[in-house]
C-alpha cells in the first residue's frame, strides 16, 4: 500500500487490486486478488480503471444513485443506478484528481442527460476546486432513445471543456470507441491517450464512409489509435494496453501543477548522481560536427536534463521534431527539439503546428520552454505551399511569441532563415539565447548564399569550383558564426557543449520567477 503522503512528482510503481475483463459482462474470476499484478492487455471494467488509475483506497465515488429521465422506447422499464458512467475524485501520488469513466457494460455507456450531467458537475467541481480531471471515455455516443437531450449534453460537455482549457488539466483516456459529435470533447482536452487496437475516434464511421465515398475501409485505419498517434496527430499517446494508459496518466500529472496558478511540482535530483552542474561531455560524440550528417536529438536530451526524466509527447508524429516535458535540475520543463535525424530537422506544417500546441500548453501551465536548435528552415515544395505552411508556421511564431513563461534556446548546429527567428529567439521573446562555438545562424547555409550572391562572376572565373569554395569560406568566417549575434545582443553567449546543462540550469534559476503581463484582450486571433 502506497503512503497516501508520497511527494507530489513522484511515481512509484504500484501493485493495484484490478478486476479483468476480457469482453463486456465476462469477468475472469480469480483476479483481483490483494497485490495482484495487473493483467497486461486485459480489457478493466469502468470501475476497475478508476481505481487503477488513483492511489490505492483513495477513489470516492459521487452521484452513484443517479437515474436518466428518458419514459420512450422502454427506457422506463431500464432504471439504472449511475446511467452508464461511474465520476469521483482520489489521489494521484498524493495529490487530489477528478475523474469520470463511462460504463460500456451498462446501455453501451450512451449518453444521456443525466450521464452528460454528471461529467459536467464533475467538470465544474474540478474546475471551482483547482485539481486536474481525467476523462475516461468508452462510449456508444448520444442515446437515440432520449433524442435532442443527449445532443444537448454533448455541448455541455464541450463548454466545460473550453470554460476549464489552460486553468486546470484535463486528459483524456480513450479505452473503447469515441465516435460522432463525442470526439470533440478529447479533441478540446491537453492530452489525448488512445490504446492500441481498443479505442478508435473518427466522426463518421465506416458503414457512413462506405455509404457516402463507396470507400471500404475498416474502424482500425478510419480512426485506430496507430493512425491517430502517426497521421492526424489527434493522439498524443499510444499505450500499449489499458493499464499502460492509465499509467501514462499518472506519469504525466507528475509534471503538471493542479491548475495555472500553481508552480509545476519540483522534485529534486539525485546531488551525486545527476547534480544541476553535471558537465555533458558525450554531446562532442552524439553531435557531428558535419551539418548535414544526421543525429537523434532525444540523445541530447538524455544527456542534458535530468536522468530519465524525458517524456515524449506525440512521439509518432512529425517526428523531424521532438516535444515532450523533462525535469532541468528538479524543475519540469517542456522541450522543443529539432530532431535532424528525420527530414534533416526541418519544419513542415505538422511539425509546426505540434511545436505550436505543446509551445502553448506549456505556457498555459507555467512551464518553462527549452529550445534546442538544430533546423535548416521551412519545408519548400508546392504541396506545403498549397496547403498552408505560411499559416501552420505562423502559428508556431506565434504560439512562442505569445508565451510569457521562461523561454531558454541553445543553437546546437544550425539555425537558418526564418525557423532561426521563429525557433524561440530573441526577436520572438526568448530570454535567455545560447549557442555552440560552430553553430551558423543565417538566411541559408553558405553554399547556397554564395550561389544566388555570385553566380554571375562564378561563371565567369576560370576555375569555378575553386572559386566557389573561397567565397563559401568567406562567408562563412564573415556571416555563418555566432559572432554576429553576440556582437549584437542576440546571443547571450556562446559556450561548450559540455556545459550546456549547467548553463541551462542556472539560467533557469535566475529566470524562474520572471512575471510578463500581455495587454488585455478577449482572445487572441491565431493563424488558420
Amino acid at each position: 500500500m502506497q503512503d497516501k503522503t508520497t511527494r507530489a512528482g513522484t511515481a512509484p510503481i504500484i501493485k493495484r487490486d484490478v478486476v479483468s475483463r476480457i469482453a463486456p459482462g465476462v469477468v475472469v474470476a480469480g483476479v483481483g486478488v490483494s497485490n495482484a499484478e495487473p493483467v497486461r492487455g486485459a480489457e478493466l471494467t469502468a470501475r476497475s480503471r478508476l481505481e487503477q488509475l488513483f492511489d490505492p483506497g483513495t477513489f470516492m465515488e459521487i452521484d452513484a444513485g443517479v437515474t436518466h429521465r428518458g419514459r420512450d422506447f422502454g427506457m422506463d422499464g431500464k432504471v439504472i443506478p449511475g446511467d452508464g458512467v461511474i465520476c469521483g475524485f482520489g489521489e494521484i501520488n498524493g495529490r487530489t484528481v477528478y475523474a469520470y469513466a463511462q460504463d460500456r457494460a451498462v446501455l453501451g455507456g450512451s449518453l444521456g442527460e443525466a450521464h452528460a450531467h454528471k461529467i459536467t458537475k464533475i467538470l465544474d467541481l474540478a474546475g471551482s476546486a483547482g485539481k486536474p480531471v481525467v476523462c475516461i471515455n468508452d462510449s456508444g455516443g448520444a442515446r437515440i432513445q432520449e433524442g435532442v437531450e443527449a445532443l444537448c449534453g454533448y455541448g455541455e460537455i464541450f463548454r466545460r471543456n473550453v470554460k476549464y482549457s489552460g486553468v486546470i488539466p484535463q486528459i483524456s483516456l480513450l479505452m473503447g470507441p469515441c465516435a460522432g459529435g463525442a470526439v470533440y470533447s478529447p479533441a478540446l482536452t491537453d492530452f489525448v491517450v488512445m490504446v492500441h487496437k481498443k479505442s478508435y475516434m473518427f466522426v463518421t464511421g465506416p458503414k457512413v464512409v462506405k455509404a457516402v465515398n463507396h470507400e471500404d475501409v475498416d474502424t482500425e485505419t478510419l480512426g485506430g489509435g496507430q493512425m491517430h498517434a502517426t497521421r492526424s496527430g489527434v493522439a498524443h499517446f499510444l499505450a500499449a494496453s489499458e493499464i499502460d494508459g492509465l499509467e501514462i496518466a499518472r506519469k504525466l500529472l507528475t509534471y503538471l501543477p493542479s491548475n495555472n496558478m500553481e508552480s509545476p511540482p519540483f522534485v529534486a535530483p539525485d546531488p551525486e548522481r545527476d547534480p544541476p552542474w553535471r558537465l555533458c561531455k558525450r554531446l562532442e560524440l552524439i553531435v557531428p560536427e558535419a551539418r548535414q550528417k544526421p543525429y537523434d536529438v532525444r540523445d541530447v536530451i538524455a544527456e542534458v536534463f535530468d536522468r530519465e526524466s524525458f517524456l515524449e509527447v506525440r512521439a509518432r508524429f512529425a517526428q523531424s521534431v521532438s516535444v515532450g516535458f523533462a525535469r532541468l535540475g528538479g524543475f519540469p520543463v517542456g522541450i522543443i527539439a529539432n530532431n535532424p535525424a528525420i527530414l534533416a530537422g526541418v519544419l513542415d506544417i505538422d511539425a509546426s503546428r505540434k511545436a505550436a500546441r505543446f509551445v502553448r500548453t506549456c505556457n498555459a501551465f507555467g512551464l518553462p520552454i527549452i529550445s534546442l536548435i538544430d533546423v535548416p528552415g521551412f519545408l519548400p515544395g508546392r504541396e506545403q505551399e498549397h496547403n498552408g505552411i505560411i499559416d501552420h508556421g505562423a502559428k508556431l511564431c506565434y504560439a512562442y511569441c505569445e508565451a510569457t513563461v521562461p523561454k531558454l534556446s541553445v543553437i546546437l548546429r544550425k539555425a537558418y532563415g526564418g525557423a532561426y527567428i521563429v525557433m524561440s529567439s530573441k526577436h520572438v521573446g526568448g530570454d535567455f539565447n545560447f549557442s555552440w562555438p560552430t553553430a551558423e545562424i543565417a538566411v541559408m547555409g553558405a553554399a547556397g548564399a554564395v550561389e544566388i550572391l555570385f553566380s554571375k562572376d562564378l561563371a565567369k572565373h576560370p576555375d569555378p569550383l575553386a572559386r566557389a569554395v573561397e567565397l563559401t569560406d568567406e562567408y562563412n568566417a564573415k556571416f555563418c558564426n555566432p559572432g554576429v549575434g553576440q556582437a549584437r545582443g542576440y546571443l547571450d553567449a556562446v559556450i561548450q557543449p559540455a556545459d550546456t546543462r549547467k548553463v541551462l540550469c542556472q539560467s533557469l534559476r535566475a529566470i524562474a520567477d520572471k512575471r510578463e503581463e500581455l495587454p488585455y484582450k478577449r482572445n487572441g486571433n491565431v493563424p488558420l
